[in-house]
C-alpha cells in the first residue's frame, strides 16, 4: 500500500506516529518517507501527504485546526476570504509553532497573516483532525466577519445541508446580545453565499425583494425587486463560454415579453462595490417610474 492509498483508505489528511506505526511503519520508515518527499511532517508525530492544503499543515504545525472562515471554506461552504488561515488553539495551549517552520515558536513576527481563535467551542470533539465543528466555525464567522458575510456562510451550510436548522438556535445562542437581531434575516433559500449577500445589500437599501421565483415560462430567477426587475447574481463558474451567455440572452428576452427588466450583477460588485447595485436599480427603477406594464 503506497501512501496515499493510506490516507485514503483511512479517511484522513493528517495522521499521528501511533496509526502509522500500528499499519507497520517504524520511526525508520517515516523518517525515510519524509526525506524521499513523501510524506510531510507537519507537527511532532503528525504526518500528511506533501500535496495536502497548505493551511491545513498550518493549523497542524502551529498546534491547532482550522477555524473561523478556514473552517467553514474546508467545508465548501462560502466565505468571504480564505486567504489567510483562522486556526483556532485551546485556551491553555502552550509551546505554538510559527505556521510555516515547526522549529520556531510563535511569536508576533512569525504569523505570517494567521489569525488564531482562542475561545471555548460549544463542542471541542466535534469537526475533524485539523478542522473544529461547523458550528463552533459559523460562532467565529459570526463574530470575525461583517454580518453580511457572516449570515450568507450560515444560509450556505444551511441550503446545503451540511447544518440542520436546530443548530441556528445554538449558534445564536452562543453570540453576544448585540448580533441576536441578525437572525431573522437567515433564509436558506439562497442557491449562493453571493445571493444571500446581494439579497441583503438590496434590502438594507430599501427595497422590496422576493427570492427564488418561479416565472412561467422562463422559471427560476434568483429574486425579482420592486416586483418588476429580475435580478440574477452571475458567477462565472455557470456563465463562462457562448453557449452560457446565449442560454442568459434567452432568458433575458424571455423576461423582457413578459414585462420585467433584467440586471445582472457580478460576484465583484456584490462583494466589493455593491454601491454600484443600488445605483444600477435606482438608475433602472427611475426609468419605469412614468408607466408600468401589468402582465395578466
Amino acid at each position: 500500500m503506497t501512501w496515499a492509498e493510506y490516507f485514503r483508505v483511512h479517511n484522513v489528511q493528517i495522521a499521528e506516529t501511533g496509526a502509522l506505526n500500528a499499519a507497520g511503519a517504524n520511526w525508520r520508515v517515516l523518517r525515510a518517507a519524509v526525506e524521499s518527499g513523501y510524506l510531510v511532517r507537519a507537527r511532532r508525530g503528525h504526518y500528511a501527504l506533501p500535496d495536502t492544503d497548505a493551511h491545513i499543515l498550518e493549523a497542524v504545525r502551529l498546534g491547532g485546526r482550522l477555524a473561523c472562515v478556514s473552517a467553514v471554506a474546508n467545508t465548501g461552504i462560502f466565505a468571504l476570504d480564505s486567504t489567510f488561515a483562522h486556526i483556532h488553539v485551546d485556551p491553555t495551549a502552550s509551546r505554538l509553532r510559527a505556521p510555516h517552520d515547526r522549529f520556531q515558536q510563535l511569536n508576533a513576527h512569525n504569523r505570517d497573516g494567521v489569525e488564531l481563535h482562542w475561545g471555548q467551542l460549544l463542542d471541542p470533539c466535534g469537526g475533524t483532525e485539523f478542522r473544529i465543528g461547523l458550528a463552533d466555525a459559523l460562532v467565529q464567522v459570526f463574530r470575525c466577519q461583517e454580518p453580511r458575510f457572516a449570515i450568507a456562510s450560515l444560509d450556505n451550510a444551511l441550503y446545503k445541508r451540511l447544518l440542520a436548522e436546530q443548530a441556528v438556535a445554538q449558534i445564536f445562542a452562543a453570540l453576544p446580545a448585540e448580533l441576536q437581531s441578525l437572525r431573522p434575516l437567515i433564509d436558506c433559500r439562497s442557491e449562493s453565499g453571493q445571493e444571500t449577500v446581494l439579497r441583503l445589500v438590496i434590502t438594507g437599501a430599501g427595497f422590496d425583494v422576493e427570492i427564488q421565483v418561479e416565472i412561467g415560462g422562463v422559471g427560476r430567477v434568483d429574486m425579482i425587486v420592486e416586483g418588476r426587475i429580475a435580478v440574477e447574481a452571475d458567477s462565472r463558474q455557470f456563465h463562462d463560454g457562448w453557449e452560457a451567455h446565449a442560454r442568459d440572452r434567452t432568458r433575458d428576452c424571455d423576461l423582457a415579453m413578459r414585462g420585467y427588466l433584467t440586471l445582472r450583477v457580478l460576484y465583484r460588485d456584490i462583494i466589493h462595490h455593491p454601491e454600484r447595485v443600488i445605483a444600477a436599480l435606482t438608475g433602472l427603477l427611475a426609468s419605469t417610474s412614468h408607466y408600468r406594464t401589468f402582465i395578466v
